[in-house]
């Protein structure tokens, strides 16, 4: 990767014991990179924060409106959920509704991270299926618009329909040509850009009005489902659910493997997009916090914003032993 910066510290008492560097670019809705940390034109793969851009097709086709979804189902497009009942019966249902099931899905199965769903299927001696893998709603929006453009069920095949729809929609956001891609987790392509290409995205998504046009009509509909259902995009103690509540429907937030996170801020018409080298996500988790502070969408006092951007580090007696804080690159400029 470029040079990076160091964004995020890891204290032990009066020793600073390790360090993350990463990358990271604020976007206005002209595309503009308004400051930025690392290099901007680092090229990375976006994970599960690319679910919006590959949620577009999905709304802008009229398959969203033709199926007649709501705005939990355009939320959970964009999810990388734990899991929890309130998740699976949601798209249990979605796939009952087009006569579909757990079989059609192509993501494969996952162990619930919501402890209530995970021990349950242990006590009853249970397998998790697909449908609780954390990209079951991306995959219930992909089966709807495979359906609705008549195509056939490998969706997830680099050259099925699906996929050249959502690779058209993210190289136009994100205002570049793919360097390539690699597969997700969940078996669907995930494309590559550069982290300002992220950052053009996220303003776009950011500064898109409604009924402007399809793209901005349909950006503006998934941001919007995100902010009003957190809990459905991630879930209970997760990030992108906890500091969505606290912002109070100032930021749509979403995180990706490998310690990637975006933001988009509809009032601000900024977007945000960050990558922490060594992929830890506790080091996303602060950045994110603390640039979304600087920004004024969070209060650095607020529990679920210092659970993140200033958690201290406990021992296994319960003792203070030290506390993550971004550093003073991070901070620059505060206040």
């Amino acid at each position: 990767m470029g040079q990076s910066e160091r964004l995020v510290e890891v204290w032990r008492g009066d020793i600073l014991e390790s360090q993350h560097h990463g990358h990271a670019v604020i976007c206005n809705a002209r595309g503009e990179i308004v400051d930025g940390w690392g290099d901007p034109d680092q090229v990375i793969l976006p994970r599960s924060s690319a679910k919006m851009l590959q949620a577009l097709p999905l709304v802008e086709s009229g398959a969203a409106d033709a199926a007649g979804l709501t705005t939990e189902q355009l939320a959970l497009a964009c999810a990388s959920h734990q899991g929890a009942a309130i998740h699976t019966t949601r798209v249990t249902r979605w796939l009952a509704e087009m006569g579909l099931g757990n079989d059609d899905l192509l993501c494969g199965p996952q162990m619930p991270d919501d402890r209530e769903a995970k021990t349950g299927l242990i006590k009853t001696d249970q397998s998790p299926c697909r449908i609780h893998n954390n990209c079951s709603g991306k995959h219930a929006g992909f089966l709807t618009l495979s359906r609705h453009l008549g195509a056939g069920a490998d969706y997830v095949d680099l050259d099925h329909p699906v996929q050249k729809a959502v690779k058209t929609a993210f190289e136009e956001i994100t205002d570049e040509t793919s360097a390539g891609f690699g597969i997700d987790g969940c078996s669907a392509p995930n494309f590559a850009s550069t982290l300002s290409g992220m950052g053009r995205a996220m303003g776009a998504f950011a500064g898109a009005k409604p009924a402007a046009d399809k793209r901005q009509d349909a950006a503006v509909r998934l941001r919007e489902a995100m902010m009003l259902h957190p809990e459905l995009v991630a879930g209970e103690t997760r990030a992108c659910t906890e500091l969505m509540r606290a912002a109070t429907g100032k930021v749509a937030l979403k995180t990706g493997a490998e310690a990637f996170f975006v933001a988009i801020l509809p009032e601000q018409e900024l977007g945000v997009a960050l990558k922490i080298t060594d992929g830890a996500t506790r080091a996303s988790e602060c950045a994110i916090a603390t640039i979304l502070v600087k920004l004024g969408v969070l209060t650095a006092d607020d529990p679920m914003v210092k659970k993140r951007m200033n958690p201290v580090v406990k021992n296994f007696a319960g003792l203070d032993t030290g506390e993550i804080r971004p550093s003073a690159a991070l901070m620059r400029g505060w206040g």
